[in-house]
């Protein structure tokens, strides 16, 4: 196990960018090339499981596995440049290297795109893992000795709660402070321009 006094684990689509309008894009073209008509509104409005779970609304359970191959085959080129870094995701990263921690990526995205992802946006956390979705996030998360994980969903706060790390919720993704706090979160930011100031009062407490 690789440990630090502080490593800081985070959920990617929408704790550390905006994936919607790529996720959006890709999902379009799947449409244009299957026919099947899929809510694409509706799917980047719950964002958080893994990408089986929203195939499985719109095709049959037979043909899933071949759509998901489908669609990651298409997302590099309608998904990584539509999609933005959120609000002080560089800041966040960068305020836990400053005070001698460590970041690291646990998602449930395909961790190719996952990686596709932050390379273009110039974000470089020191460890990326995908296709680990709740409680599985847990694997990646003790692997490296998170003692923080951030992120959108419920999902992320069970993740957390799993690992024995704190979990931070923000509400930039589907769910509001209220379902946060009742996962279980620790806190609730509005954004991650607040994790740096919260990062501060944090260690305090846990170097006293």
């Amino acid at each position: 196990m690789t440990s630090s006094p502080l490593t800081v684990g985070f959920d990617l689509d929408m704790t550390l960018i905006d994936s919607r309008p790529g996720i959006k894009a890709a999902y379009e073209a799947l449409v244009a090339e299957t026919g099947t008509p899929i809510d694409t509104d509706l799917v980047v409005s719950r964002l958080g499981p893994p990408l089986e779970h929203e195939l499985a609304n719109w095709f049959p359970a037979a043909d899933v596995p071949a759509m998901v191959n489908r669609y990651r085959a298409l997302y590099p080129t309608y998904a990584i440049e539509a999609s933005l870094a959120l609000p002080g995701a560089r800041e966040a990263i960068e305020a836990i290297r400053e005070r001698g921690g460590r970041t690291m990526v646990v998602t449930a995205k395909y961790e190719p795109s996952a990686k596709l992802h932050l390379a273009h946006l110039g974000i470089e956390p020191d460890v990326i893992v995908g296709d680990l979705w709740a409680e599985q996030k847990a694997i990646a998360l003790k692997e490296h000795g998170a003692t923080v994980y951030v992120g959108d969903h419920i999902g992320d706060v069970r993740g957390a709660q799993a690992a024995n790390a704190v979990p931070v919720g923000v509400t930039t993704g589907p769910c509001d402070a209220e379902e946060l706090r009742t996962a279980g979160a620790h806190t609730v930011l509005a954004s991650l321009t607040e994790l740096p100031a919260w990062l501060d009062a944090y260690t305090k407490r846990t170097t006293r």
